[in-house]
């Protein structure tokens, strides 16, 4: 097992980063209880095609283990985490406190969100909190990187080296206001984006050639497993700013194995990703098992991996 808990920890996306590869990442949930197996054993089957395993923090504001928890115990498993950390539940004290702990524990790579809203989860009379949002939680992430805290006041016991992203929806309506956001989280610290699921390839080259052109940092286009008509038009119904189009759904609905064709029609969108920016972020909820096989069928390699030293 890596020696993550006495200081050594993974930079496998920041290496490949910094050398410019193109960048896989994906999406694993952690568990709804205090039993972690399959969530290993999902991220497990993703280790070499992956340049790091997103965990997600309470997505949709539905309840699961702890982000940071999922995270080390990935750590354990010699699988690089990207740990998300939302606002939604946490005031700016929670905040430092989990990013402190999450760098003592190993952890390096951060998604900072602002969350969904409690109304769309599973316990709808939680209250929110929604101390800071995103952008303020990057530049929070900046200031404890320096070595001082958001009141300004020195981290006596050590600064972090946190290597913080960001989500982008190339697909939001307003333009301007898309933008906006985009600037100001480059601005504040932003390394790397993650976008929510693409169904308009357009507005993302129309994005990455008017906005992200020059920025500087890899943008992810997000790829998501369809595996039904009805999958995808629950999607639609549900998923604020998605459109998948009604060819595709058409698609799902007139094969005789939906999920292989689901799984076709993902490797076809990861091929146009790899066109037109530097990376994907693969999203097959409960089937993250079939993400080596879409990125097989699009022709996308495993990943580099450096030669990590073993403790005895």
């Amino acid at each position: 097992m890596l020696n993550n808990l006495n200081g050594t920890s993974l930079n496998l996306l920041r290496t490949a980063i910094i050398r410019g590869d193109f960048l896989i990442t994906a999406e694993v949930a952690p568990p709804k209880g205090s039993n972690p197996s399959h969530m290993v054993q999902m991220a497990q089957q993703l280790k070499d095609r992956v340049h790091a395993v997103n965990i997600t923090d309470g997505s949709r504001a539905v309840l699961r283990m702890s982000s940071l928890a999922a995270s080390v115990i990935l750590l354990q498993h010699e699988i690089e985490p990207i740990c998300q950390i939302a606002c939604r539940d946490r005031n700016r004290i929670g905040l430092q406190a989990d990013l402190m702990g999450a760098y003592a524990l190993g952890i390096r790579n951060i998604l900072a969100l602002t969350g969904d809203p409690v109304k769309a989860g599973d316990h709808v009379d939680a209250k929110s909190v929604f101390d800071l949002e995103s952008i303020r939680l990057l530049k929070l992430i900046h200031k404890m990187n320096s070595g001082i805290d958001c009141c300004d006041q020195p981290l006596s016991d050590g600064a972090t080296d946190l290597f913080p992203g960001a989500a982008v929806d190339p697909q939001l309506a307003s333009w301007s206001g898309l933008q906006s956001r985009f600037e100001r989280k480059l601005e504040a610290g932003a390394q790397f984006f993650q976008s929510q699921l693409i169904t308009d390839f357009d507005r993302l080259e129309k994005f990455m050639d008017q906005i992200a052109n020059g920025c500087g940092k890899p943008i992810m286009a997000g790829i998501f497993l369809l595996k039904s008509a009805k999958n995808a038009q629950f999607i639609n119904r549900c998923v604020p700013g998605v459109n998948i189009p009604q060819h595709i759904i058409d698609r799902l609905e007139q094969a005789k194995d939906p999920l292989q064709e689901g799984v076709k029609i993902a490797a076809e969108q990861v091929q146009i990703a790899r066109e037109l920016c530097q990376g994907i972020h693969m999203m097959a909820v409960k089937r993250e098992d079939l993400i080596p096989q879409i990125l097989d069928l699009a022709g996308v390699a495993p990943v580099k991996r450096p030669i990590m030293s073993m403790k005895t």
